[in-house]
């Protein structure tokens, strides 16, 4: 019994330093760039873009194969910071900016078929099969991916609600 117990520590603790050494020596150095895009992002790699996640939608931001607009949830925001981050000039005129918006259940329509939470990639959807679903507001990022699966419809896109806490005063008007 203790014979098995030392090698297998023994074994264990030179795998580490096997990993440790191979970590160090064969590491792949990334674009930093592409990693401050990353980081910018919202990170929900809701797959909006078209790109998978979005690690991927900033690689292909920085190559030049996708325009700076490309992330429907961070709207003309993100798309202000990354152009400024690039460099680049870019045109907002087309692109339409309603503010942040969260999934909404209508709670009469909603038969509890779970094909929305199984497409959350936020896991905002709360509910379990044949009950009804909610949206747990702070965990929803507006990606919409929930929308589309809803067979009667009870889900829908809403402005976020004011509330105390999320609550911003607005500029004065400027006379």
């Amino acid at each position: 019994m203790i014979a098995a117990i030392l090698s297998m520590t023994v074994l264990g603790a030179a795998l580490g330093v096997l990993l440790g050494v191979a970590n160090k020596f064969l590491k792949v150095e990334g674009n930093p760039v592409v990693e401050e895009l990353t980081a910018m992002m919202p990170g929900s790699n809701c797959g909006q873009c078209g790109f998978p996640g979005c690690s991927g939608a900033a690689s292909a931001i920085v190559d030049g194969s996708a325009p700076v607009t490309c992330c429907p949830p961070g709207g003309k925001a993100l798309a202000t910071a990354i152009a400024a981050r690039l460099g680049i000039t870019v045109d907002l005129s087309a692109m339409a900016d309603d503010g942040p918006k969260i999934a909404m259940v209508a709670e009469e329509l909603c038969i509890g078929c779970c094909r929305c939470s199984k497409v959350c990639p936020t896991d905002a959807i709360i509910g379990a099969a044949k009950q009804i679903h909610n949206v747990f507001r702070e965990a929803c990022t507006g990606c919409s991916s929930c929308i589309e699966k809803c067979p009667t419809e009870a889900l829908s896109m809403k402005p976020v609600p004011v509330t105390l806490q999320h609550w911003v005063m607005p500029r004065p008007a400027t006379a």
